[in-house]
């Protein structure tokens, strides 16, 4: 009998929030665009791989923030507004590249998807993508991980005990909310560990949470049986560590000439003369979505390879091929393991969602490719960390306590605490503290203390967000980052500020509520002390 593999695929899926009171706002494209490019064509996949009977398991983290903006009618509106734009804009592209076949045919093939995925969304799909993933859900072809309300870079945060517990309450009431269920994984936001969250994660009865390779290999003591076997804390929390090698290569291969270029984009190449669908809030350029280039290879230690009108048949053709050479070696990597493992070892393949789609257009392709191939391999088979770890003896799993970590740069921190964002965290701290003070100091409001209370809970989790340091890290949308955390610090201070006072605007209260209104639901009081 052949000794099967499992082979873990685990998506992280999650945006910052991204909500404005005008429709001028360039980040919620950020939105946008994953919606048309990664949520939708994975939706897709998964349909036709449930349609062709072909078994799928996945892990994904829906993160909380993403499932409010994924369900707000400010969102669903301007979203299809985009779609609208972009319709309009693919039929002067359609003209516009009538003498170039090449190009025609791509602006018509872009064109077909916005509306054919525009129908999907409206019509098949109600506008909730939500919906669909529980359907998945209760298929038992996805396994949902929760993750921090606002995927805050939790390490940081282990000596607020409070705000820890509320990114962890908040999170599981949206999910409790949205899927009628408690995940039993967890999900680190940025895979950011360190002992101290290992504590929380087992005090809310997490059973088990994924890790970046160095992780086990600098574990105390070191994981005996590195990144393809989990251990498990002393306090009992199992630990999953992701597969380096598996990183590796997709980068490798995501760097294959014949990809589409995702950094060209014709809203980018048009004369800022030219008036057009994008530009109307001014004279800034904007992502399109029609993209007409292939990656080209510059590489002086490999053959030199001029970017060229993008082939999307070729490229598809690539990516299948990727997805067969992919699995090929993760099984001689883990036939090589097996060696010194007593169960079946395990490809953790952990990434960001956006990957697929969004930053990589042919990773759908990609993922679908390889749950059509891997059902002809009879030496593996998928599943998600969940079915894989309960199927195993605990009493194989060694003890140990993995080392701090994230999958950031360079592996530890510095992506979220350098000189560009460290100003921002004795601010975060104090205004923790001034929370937990508040929700002490009145338990038992309503009305519009309450509210204030409840908008004062929101705009401390907002302030924790591991998105606008990442963004200062990067120098990308710095200046937007600064504004978020800034202006989040600043309602904050007013709300505690006119509780202190016993004044506070209800006009005032009433637009922020408006601008910063994710989680409804929230409840103040899960920022008092624990007794």
């Amino acid at each position: 009998m052949v000794q099967q593999h499992v082979i873990s695929l685990v998506l992280s899926a999650h945006l910052p929030f991204v909500r404005s009171e005008t429709d001028c706002n360039q980040k919620e494209h950020l939105l946008f665009e994953a919606i048309s490019r990664t949520y939708l064509p994975l939706l897709e996949v998964f349909d036709r791989l449930d349609r062709d009977h072909v078994p799928f398991h996945i892990g994904i983290s829906l993160s909380p923030v993403l499932c409010y903006m994924l369900q707000d009618e400010l969102f669903l509106n301007r979203y299809l507004e985009y779609t609208d734009k972009q319709i309009e804009f693919g039929v002067k592209e359609i003209e516009r590249n009538a003498e170039n076949w090449k190009l025609q045919q791509l602006s018509k093939l872009y064109y077909d998807q916005v509306v054919e995925r525009r129908i999907l969304f409206t019509e098949r799909y109600e506008r909730n993508l939500i919906k669909i993933f529980d359907y998945y859900l209760k298929k038992g072809r996805l396994e949902l991980m929760a993750t921090a309300a606002t995927h805050a870079f939790l390490p940081f945060f282990t000596r607020s005990r409070e705000a820890v517990q509320a990114q962890i309450e908040t999170a599981l009431s949206v999910y409790r909310h949205n899927f009628g269920r408690y995940p039993q994984g967890f999900w680190l936001p940025e895979m950011g560990w360190s002992a101290e969250v290992g504590e929380y994660l087992r005090s809310y009865t997490f059973g088990y949470t994924l890790v970046e390779s160095h992780a086990l290999i600098f574990a105390d003591p070191p994981a005996l049986k590195g990144n393809f076997y989990p251990v498990r804390t002393p306090s009992g929390v199992f630990i999953a560590g992701r597969d380096f090698y598996a990183q590796e290569d997709l980068a490798q291969m995501i760097r294959n000439p014949f990809y589409r270029d995702e950094k060209k984009d014709a809203g980018f190449e048009l004369p800022i003369e030219e008036p057009g669908p994008f530009r109307e809030y001014g004279r800034y350029r904007k992502g399109t979505g029609f993209k007409y280039w292939a990656k080209g290879c510059n590489d002086p230690d490999e053959e030199k390879i001029p970017p060229d009108i993008y082939d999307p048949q070729k490229a598809r053709e690539i990516a299948i091929g990727h997805a067969g050479a992919f699995l090929d070696s993760r099984i001689s990597w883990l036939n090589q393991a097996s060696q010194y493992l007593e169960g079946p070892a395990l490809s953790l393949c952990a990434w960001n969602a956006d990957t697929f789609g969004r930053s990589w257009y042919e990773g759908p392709d990609f993922i679908e490719a390889l749950f059509r191939e891997g059902e002809k391999r009879k030496e593996i088979i998928f599943q998600t960390p969940g079915e894989y770890l309960y199927k195993l003896d605990a009493s194989s799993f060694q003890t140990a306590i993995p080392e701090f970590s994230s999958w950031g740069v360079n592996g530890y921190a510095e992506m979220w605490l350098d000189s560009s964002s460290d100003w921002m965290y004795r601010h975060a701290v104090r205004a923790m503290e001034r929370m937990t003070e508040l929700a002490d100091r009145f338990p038992d409001d309503s009305g519009l203390k309450e509210r204030a209370l409840n908008q004062a809970a929101r705009e401390i989790l907002l302030v924790m967000d591991s998105d606008w340091p990442k963004m200062l890290y990067n120098q990308e949308a710095a200046g937007y980052a600064h504004h978020e955390i800034e202006t989040a610090l600043r309602n904050f201070t007013t709300i505690y500020e006119a509780l202190g006072s016993n004044y506070i605007s209800t006009e005032w209260l009433t637009r922020v509520e408006q601008v910063h209104n994710l989680f409804p639901h929230i409840n103040y009081r899960i920022f008092r002390r624990k007794r």
